[in-house]
């Protein structure tokens, strides 16, 4: 098929599981009680995108805090802190408050995985949750894990996490571990594509200079943005090094934590698209539905050299594509991109952080309709 049709991740969650979610953080439900609730949650949210007829679908993520998160809640080691916890830890106090109100950031909803012990793997990151979404769709699953720099980045906090890991490429050997175990167990489990969340690599770019700033809570400060690149690529070849039998894509965005564009990062992909080349991943899902991600144009130089996942609608906000505008963005694409190296997806997610949904599931269905509508349409062109 050409030009499949797939998500980034995340759905808008229901109330109800918000309530239980937070009735989990409390103690108040156990893993058990949570997951069975959270069970029709994830059937709910296949149905919207099986209905929507979208070809590689997720479990929408329902059963995390956030897209990286949730991996407090299965491996030991780590604690879920929110953002304004972690203020005590960051040098510049009322610098960094003044920014994430410029950035719109709610600082007491939004979590973030903080190592404070040596990691051990509780339970699986994604395995059981692939295998349940698998037993209720016929549809192919991409299943989303955060990325090795991303969990570096934002969990190594200093302060805290150095009393297990004095340096952060300890802890940085150990989620790679960590993520190539499970990549190979999804493999074995016959999932079909691993996405590994890197949205943070924009933040190394276009982040405020010489201060600790937002990104997905990341609090490291922003250095040399080469070196960080560097190691950001080389992270992820460690994972996926050896991993066949499944595609694996690497996606980057800007931020997803607000509907209001002017709060989120800008800037196109030159800069960072020669690291994603080298990384041995099979497919970049990237941003382009807004001109926060900048030109088509820095993609010629790199056309087919690998899959792009190319994002098409806006998952913040309530305004519903129409399909030819879809269409005709797609067709700037395709006049130097090769149609069968190219999937159609969101931006980002339609629900990446639980209590800061970025629009509601009744208008993320609608724009997966639209970007269907679309596909249909180029195929028949085609």
């Amino acid at each position: 098929m050409l030009l499949p049709t797939t998500v980034v991740g995340s759905w808008p969650r229901p109330a109800w599981l918000l309530q239980a979610l937070r009735r989990r953080e409390k103690g108040e439900l156990s893993w058990e009680e949570f997951n069975e609730i959270a069970d029709e949650a994830v059937l709910l949210a296949l149905k919207y995108q099986e209905d929507a007829a979208v070809d590689i679908i997720s479990d929408g993520e329902q059963r995390r805090d956030n897209f990286y998160s949730f991996v407090a809640d299965r491996v030991e080691g780590i604690k879920l802190m929110t953002v304004a916890q972690l203020l005590d830890y960051v040098e510049d106090r009322s610098g960094y408050e003044a920014l994430l109100a410029k950035l719109d950031v709610p600082a007491f909803a939004i979590k973030s995985p903080v190592v404070v012990e040596t990691i051990r793997k509780a339970r699986p990151l994604a395995l059981q949750d692939f295998l349940f979404a698998k037993q209720h769709t016929s549809r192919p699953l991409k299943v989303t894990l955060p990325g090795p720099y991303m969990l570096l980045r934002s969990s190594w906090v200093k302060g805290i996490s150095d009393r297990a890991y004095p340096d952060r490429l300890d802890l940085a050997r150990d989620l790679v571990a960590l993520l190539r175990e499970e990549i190979a167990q999804l493999r074995d489990a016959a999932a079909a594509f691993v996405q590994l969340d890197e949205p943070v690599l924009m933040e190394v770019l276009y982040g405020e200079e010489g201060r600790q700033s937002f990104m997905c809570a990341a609090l490291t400060y922003k250095s040399d943005p080469s070196e960080e690149l560097e190691l950001a690529k080389q992270l992820v070849n460690e994972v996926v090094k050896g991993q066949g039998g499944l595609k694996i894509g690497v996606h980057v965005c800007r931020g997803n934590w607000t509907s209001k564009e002017e709060a989120l990062l800008k800037g196109d992909y030159a800069p960072l698209l020669p690291y994603l080349l080298d990384m041995k991943m099979d497919q970049m899902v990237l941003e382009f539905s807004t001109p926060r991600a900048g030109e088509l144009s820095v993609l010629k130089e790199y056309a087919n050299e690998k899959e792009l996942g190319f994002g098409v609608v806006n998952p913040r906000g309530f305004e519903v594509e129409r399909p030819e505008q879809i269409a005709r963005r797609v067709r700037e694409l395709l006049a130097f991109y090769d149609a069968g190296k190219v999937y159609l997806n969101p931006d980002c997610g339609f629900g990446t952080f639980a209590e800061r949904p970025v629009t509601t599931a009744q208008v993320a269905f609608a724009k997966l309709r639209s970007m269907v509508a679309a596909a249909e349409l180029l195929r028949r062109e085609l």
